[in-house]
């Protein structure tokens, strides 16, 4: 995999948290920069630790698949990304004032960065299946997570929720591109 393919990865799984980000950035807008901060890092800490995972979930049974590996990343990817394109997609109501939570509590934070993390851990099975060095894929999954989800979170606050459903799209997009990539890269050699 190459460098830029892997940049373009990492920024496509951490959309999924980005979304999050801009919603928190909407809902909790006093929110200490501390707690921004601890977003952002457990956000990047699950979508690094999730693939890691997966990578070594893999490679457990990587001899035995590798005649077929360039069809299961296909599947995987191809399988992620639709979901976040649908997710996406589908129409999210707002919350209302009387349901909106006071505060950004660390066991929400800690809730969302498994929940927006799952999806990493079947990425990570498909690195096990191509050449790629996974302490650098997924140091780089952690830190672009990280910083996407700063970044979103005061895009949140200042412009809403309307950049979820784009930065959902864009996310999905990017993980069927690179599915397809490194499928037809396997199929021709």
């Amino acid at each position: 995999m190459s460098f830029f393919t892997l940049m373009l990865a990492a920024l496509g799984l951490s959309m999924d948290a980005a979304a999050v980000s801009v919603a928190n950035g909407l809902y909790y807008k006093h929110t200490r920069k501390s707690t921004v901060l601890l977003m952002a890092f457990y956000f990047g800490l699950f979508q690094a630790a999730m693939p890691l995972i997966g990578y070594f979930a893999g490679s457990l049974f990587r001899n035995a698949i590798m005649q077929i590996d360039h069809w299961i990343i296909l599947i995987i990817l191809v399988f992620l990304g639709s979901k976040m394109i649908f997710e996406a997609l589908k129409n999210h109501s707002d919350i209302s004032p009387t349901q909106k939570p006071s505060s950004l509590t660390q066991k929400d934070l800690l809730l969302q960065a498994v929940a927006t993390s799952i999806d990493a851990l079947a990425f990570g099975i498909s690195l096990a299946l191509i050449d790629v060095n996974i302490f650098v894929a997924v140091s780089a999954i952690g830190i672009i997570t990280f910083l996407v989800c700063l970044v979103a979170y005061y895009v949140g606050q200042r412009f809403g929720i309307k950049f979820r459903k784009k930065a959902e799209l864009f996310g999905g997009s990017i993980l069927i591109i690179i599915g397809i990539h490194i499928f037809v890269q396997h199929m021709l050699g």
